[in-house]
């Protein structure tokens, strides 16, 4: 049985367009152009999967004028790069992405108070460490899922997916916005990922590239001018320009739409609607540097998360208050300036106690809540703890002893924790300078002793900041610091009466019996670590504290 399937292509001020595809065997197919700037045709077509594309009269100025130009179809959901083909899906009569059946989505799902980010790029954590067929796919991700679990991980977030030209790349210069990249596997096995992490309470946060494309966008060749800046939008940041950007102050009176904004906003709930995504991390927000859209697009993924609660997190460096609520358009923003006091700390290099009470205090900076920021020591972008401190001379066990340092700062200041994938393990590959050059997680890193002992730290102390609600709140009071001997203590607590108190040591000496006054009240103390019992007298407590060693202690 035949249908009536409809294509359509959005290119107001383009001349003629026609559609062809396997279903015509790749002879021309008239379309006619609408006033709302709609080209259209509609075909019968039989329950199948079939191969098309556009042949447009470009309006890019890097053609000549209304040349004839073939294109992928911009809103594909599924995408042949090699063959630079659009497919189709047609069942039942209608056009489908797939048939899956989601299973999960009845799961409750961790707040945004709890969660333990972990910054993933599916090819590389996938690379080796699970069966030959999964490697480099969603598949493999489930395969690892269970490890994630143990870790304690209440949400991922991927690097790009969208399909890109190749097999390999970081993919932060988008094509297809609607498509996934095929060599990961098929629709159907990004849902089931995503379906598998709901069902084991983990949430899926995907990254958002909106602010530019690849130079063969689709769009770029329908009419450049149209949906992007002409000229650099910042040309006096070169150094921060990654391809064509998207002009969302171009507004069409005629039809009255920001071509721009319906694009992106389209994009936004296909991904919500049809993939089921918990949040989205905005990429070069300070670049995008449009508030008043961003604040829309929020509002739209509000809307299309319908019951569930959804976390738009901005990528906007340096870290700015400004980006976030209350005042701001999205939810939080990755705090880069963690990362640039808390690694000099540990590497020798500096100590900057005022820095430091900041940014792991950071309503300091202008931030209201631990929702607003994204704490972290690495990611894709920096370079990992281990090279840090390998770089700084710092090698074996006293470079594990200071990322177990780092580990307890990351866990226990305000703020909600990413990892980037192997940091919980001391992975230690230098970050990749080409977006095409795989860095596969070291796997085989876990059976060394040194790696495993960090995993189950880190496994612990993500225990402890999901079990105590101190380490989820807004509370936080530093109550001593000795800028002599490197000593900061602060405390933790919430409504509940969880009450966490945290002791660092950020000097390379060994103190003995060192006396912590001010030291809140409580009947008894336990030394996390020691697993004993310790009580503070006179308002003070005595302690040893290692080099470049933190203590923790939970109120019983």
């Amino acid at each position: 049985m035949e249908s009536l399937i409809e294509f359509t292509l959005f290119a107001p001020r383009n001349q003629g367009a026609v559609l062809i595809g396997s279903f015509s065997n790749w002879q021309e197919i008239p379309m006619q152009k609408g006033e709302d700037g709609y080209f259209r045709t509609q075909i019968q077509l039989k329950d199948d999967i079939y191969q098309y594309k556009f042949r447009v009269q470009t309006k890019s100025p890097n053609f000549a004028p209304d040349e004839w130009v073939d294109v992928i179809d911009p809103r594909a959901t599924d995408v042949n790069e090699i063959e630079k083909q659009a497919l189709v899906r047609v069942k039942d009569g209608q056009r489908i992405v797939d048939t899956y059946v989601w299973r999960h989505d009845e799961m409750p799902l961790p707040d945004n108070r709890e969660l333990i980010l972990y910054e993933m790029h599916v090819a590389d954590f996938t690379g080796d460490g699970v069966d030959p067929d999964k490697r480099g796919k969603y598949l493999g991700v489930i395969a690892k899922l269970d490890y994630l679990c143990k870790l304690g991980i209440n949400a991922i977030e991927l690097m790009p997916i969208n399909e890109y030209p190749g097999n390999y790349n970081w993919g932060y210069k988008v094509r297809h916005f609607f498509a996934t990249e095929s060599s990961y596997g098929s629709t159907e096995d990004l849902k089931r990922l995503i379906d598998e992490c709901h069902g084991r309470g983990i949430r899926v946060f995907l990254d958002g590239i909106y602010n530019h494309t690849d130079e063969e966008c689709p769009l770029m060749l329908i009419d450049r001018n149209y949906w992007y800046y002409e000229h650099m939008h910042y040309p006096e940041d070169p150094d921060n320009y990654w391809g064509p950007e998207f002009n969302y102050d171009n507004y069409d009176e005629k039809l009255n739409v920001k071509p721009a904004w319906k694009y992106i906003g389209d994009v936004v709930q296909f991904w919500i609607q049809e993939y089921h995504i918990d949040g989205i991390r905005f990429d070069a927000v300070r670049q995008l540097a449009n508030f008043e859209f961003l604040d829309w697009l929020a509002k739209q993924t509000k809307k299309h998360g319908a019951v569930k609660q959804f976390y738009n997190i901005a990528e906007h460096i340096p870290d700015t208050s400004t980006v976030v609520r209350p005042d701001g358009p999205l939810d939080a923003c990755w705090h880069e300036s963690f990362r640039y006091f808390i690694i000099p700390s540990i590497c020798d290099k500096s100590f900057e106690l005022e820095q430091l009470k900041q940014i792991l205090d950071p309503r300091k900076q202008g931030y209201a809540t631990a929702t607003n920021v994204i704490n972290y020591l690495a990611t894709h972008d920096r370079q990992r703890v281990l090279r840090e401190l390998g770089d700084a001379g710092i090698f074996d066990a006293e470079a594990f002893k200071r990322a177990k340092l780092a580990a307890v700062l990351l866990m226990t200041a305000m703020g909600i924790p990413m990892l980037w994938m192997g940091e919980e393990f001391g992975e230690y590959q230098q970050k990749s300078e080409d977006v095409t050059e795989p860095r596969k997680i070291t796997w085989s890193l876990l059976a060394n002793s040194q790696n495993h002992n960090l995993f189950e730290y880190y496994r612990k102390l993500i225990a402890l900041r999901k079990q105590n609600l101190a380490l989820q709140s807004d509370s936080i009071k530093f109550f001593y610091e000795n800028a002599k001997d490197k000593v900061l203590a602060y405390s933790r607590w919430d409504k509940q009466d969880s009450h966490v108190v945290v002791v660092v040591n950020f000097s390379p000496l060994n103190l003995s019996r060192y006396e912590i006054p001010d030291f809140p009240t409580a009947e008894y103390w336990r030394d996390w670590f020691g697993n004993c019992e310790v009580e503070a007298q006179d308002d003070s407590l005595v302690t040893n504290l290692p080099s470049y060693t933190a203590k923790i202690f939970v109120w019983q």
